[in-house]
C-alpha cells in the first residue's frame, strides 16, 4: 500500500499536462505547451535564482544602487568623512578660542590670581611635554646646537641690555583719578582726560582684543614682547582691530566715558606681565 502511494506521488510530479491557447471566436488552437509539475518547479527555481543574481549585480556594480533609500555611494561616504574631520577640527579651534577668550575675560575683569596663573602655566607645560616626547636629535641638529651655543655664549649682556631698555610710552597725559590698588582688585590707574583725547599704544605690539563690553565699554588689549600685555578701557572709540600691528606712540583709540563702571571721561590703563598685574606708575609718568 505504501509503495503504491509513493508511486502515485511520483506520478503527480511527472504526469504530463498540456496548456493550449485558443482563439476565443473560432476556437482555433494557436499554440500549446506540454508541461508537468517537475518542469514548472525547475523553471520557476532557475528563474528566481537568475532574477536574484541579476538584481544583486545591478545593485552592487551599477549606479542604480544610488536610487535605493539608505544606500549611499562612495562619493557621499568620502564627503561625509571629510565633513566629520572638518567638524572635529572646527570644534578644536572653537575650544581653543573659548579658552583664549576666557583668559582675556579674566584679564579684563581683573580676576587672574597667582594661583590661577600657575594652574594655566602648569597645564601649558604638561601639553608641551606631551608634544615633544620621543624626539631624537639628528646629527645636523646637534651640530647646529653647538654652533648656536658658541655664538650665544657672548650675547648674554646684549640680551639683558635689550630687555632692560624696554620703555613704555605714556598712553595719555592727564591727572590720575584712581590709583593702582591690588587689595580692591583695581589693577590699573585711571587717568582723567577730556573726551576725544587720543590714546596711544604704550609699546610696539599686536592687538589681541578690540571690542565692546557692557561694563568696560570700548576695550583693547595689546600684547608686547617679554610676556607683557597692556589694557585700555572705557575708550570713546577704537581705531585698531584684532591682529593689527601697532607701534609705540601710535594712536589706537580716543578717551571716552563708555561702559557701566565709569564715572567720567578717563582712561583705565593696566599692565600685566606673564599673568601678573603691575603698577603702571612704576614705569610711566602720566602727568
Amino acid at each position: 500500500m505504501a509503495k503504491k502511494k509513493k508511486k502515485n506521488q511520483k506520478n503527480k510530479w511527472t504526469h504530463h499536462y498540456r496548456m493550449v491557447v485558443l482563439n476565443d471566436d473560432t476556437f482555433e488552437e494557436r499554440f500549446s505547451l506540454k508541461l508537468n509539475r517537475l518542469n514548472v518547479f525547475i523553471v520557476t527555481l532557475i528563474s528566481a535564482v537568475l532574477l536574484i543574481g541579476v538584481t544583486t549585480i545591478l545593485i552592487a556594480f551599477t549606479p542604480i544602487r544610488e536610487f535605493i533609500p539608505g544606500y549611499a555611494d562612495v562619493t557621499t561616504k568620502k564627503n561625509s568623512l571629510q565633513l566629520i574631520r572638518e567638524t572635529d577640527s572646527i570644534k578644536q579651534v572653537l575650544r581653543s578660542n573659548e579658552e583664549f577668550y576666557g583668559r582675556i575675560k579674566m584679564l579684563l575683569n581683573g580676576d587672574i590670581t597667582s594661583e590661577e596663573y600657575e594652574r594655566i602655566d602648569s597645564i601649558a607645560k604638561v601639553e608641551t611635554d606631551l608634544e615633544i616626547t620621543n624626539l631624537v636629535p639628528i646629527k645636523e641638529d646637534s651640530l647646529l646646537r653647538e654652533e648656536v651655543a658658541q655664538e650665544d655664549r657672548y650675547s648674554v649682556i646684549a640680551g639683558a641690555k635689550a630687555k632692560t631698555n624696554f620703555v613704555f610710552f605714556p598712553p595719555v597725559k592727564g591727572i590720575i583719578s584712581g590709583d593702582y590698588d591690588a587689595e580692591i582688585k583695581h589693577y590699573a590707574v585711571d587717568v582723567a582726560a577730556t573726551t576725544g583725547t587720543p590714546i596711544k599704544a604704550a609699546a610696539d605690539g599686536t592687538v589681541v582684543f578690540a571690542s565692546w563690553s557692557a561694563e568696560t565699554g570700548y576695550t583693547m588689549l595689546i600684547e608686547h614682547a617679554y610676556g607683557l600685555i597692556t589694557v585700555y578701557k572705557h575708550a570713546g572709540s577704537l581705531l585698531k582691530e584684532q591682529n593689527d600691528q601697532v607701534l609705540a606712540g601710535e594712536v589706537i583709540a580716543s578717551v571716552g566715558n563708555t561702559g557701566e563702571l565709569t564715572t567720567g571721561p578717563h582712561l583705565h590703563f593696566e599692565i600685566w606681565s606673564d599673568g601678573y598685574p603691575l603698577d603702571p606708575t612704576n614705569f610711566i609718568n602720566f602727568e
